[in-house]
């Protein structure tokens, strides 16, 4: 297992510098569309140089409001902008990769996963092409998908080493109605990342693995690229410091 990444807002890094800078914890960042309008390459450059480490960094693009697959060319424009933002950051804080949600929603596009996908490519094909300039992947985060076919049917119609899936256990505990394994069957081949965090089904509570429900032994058995990034998505120092003590066991007994 890799060190772990810790996601984490922008703005909240100077509210637990501290505790950052004792534990070192690779980190995942994340860049509301907010910060966007905001974050200049000089505080981007202080972030840097506020860490007494190097960690490995991630990034998690902004999705409030947005939407991949976008219909409507305005919305579908505004979309591209702040992806495109998101990688202008990157090619500051040169991450390993930068997370961004799918945008599916299977009522909003009345069960037609045709539709999302048309328009989702015209979306992915250009902030891939700029992700690899820069050197980074792309990794698409399961949300309210209940199950994996319309993830699966993206990553057939990109087919590229840079662009892959970002799997969250929580989210598909809390939304799936399908298995793990019918999950895991048709995603692994194209895991780079992994958010781990767990809850009972009832909201996304971002609890400990192990906490919930969320099956981590056959997660963990089912996984092929064992050396994906892993990312612990907890709410509190203590959740963070309890969540890494929990992956590290749960990836020592597979």
């Amino acid at each position: 297992m890799l060190l772990p990444h810790v996601h984490i807002p922008f703005p909240k890094v100077p509210e637990y510098l501290e505790f950052i800078n004792k534990h070192q914890p690779n980190l995942e960042v994340y860049f509301s569309s907010v910060i966007l309008d905001n974050v200049t390459h000089d505080n981007l450059e202080d972030f840097r140089n506020s860490l007494n480490y190097s960690p490995s960094l991630t990034l998690h693009a902004p999705f409030m409001d947005l939407s991949p697959g976008a219909v409507d060319q305005a919305v579908h424009q505004v979309t591209m902008d702040r992806f495109f933002q998101i990688l202008d950051v990157a090619g500051t804080l040169k991450p390993l990769a930068i997370v961004f949600h799918s945008g599916y929603e299977k009522w909003k596009y009345a069960l037609n996963v045709d539709i999302w996908l048309e328009n989702s490519i015209k979306t992915w094909q250009p902030v891939k092409e700029k992700a690899s300039a820069l050197g980074v992947k792309i990794a698409i985060e399961n949300i309210f998908e209940d199950e994996p076919h319309n993830l699966k049917l993206l990553m057939e119609q990109m087919r590229s080493e840079n662009f892959g899936i970002c799997f969250d256990t929580g989210h598909c505990n809390l939304f799936s109605k399908v298995s793990l394994k019918k999950w895991m069957d048709a995603l692994n081949p194209y895991i780079l990342e992994v958010h781990l965090h767990d809850n009972e089904r009832k909201s996304d509570e971002h609890l400990t693995p192990g906490k919930g429900s969320f099956d981590f032994d056959l997660f963990f058995k089912l996984l092929s690229n064992k050396s994906c990034i892993y990312t612990i998505e907890a709410h509190s120092p203590e959740g963070v410091l309890e969540s890494i003590e929990a992956v590290k066991q749960f990836t020592l007994t597979t």
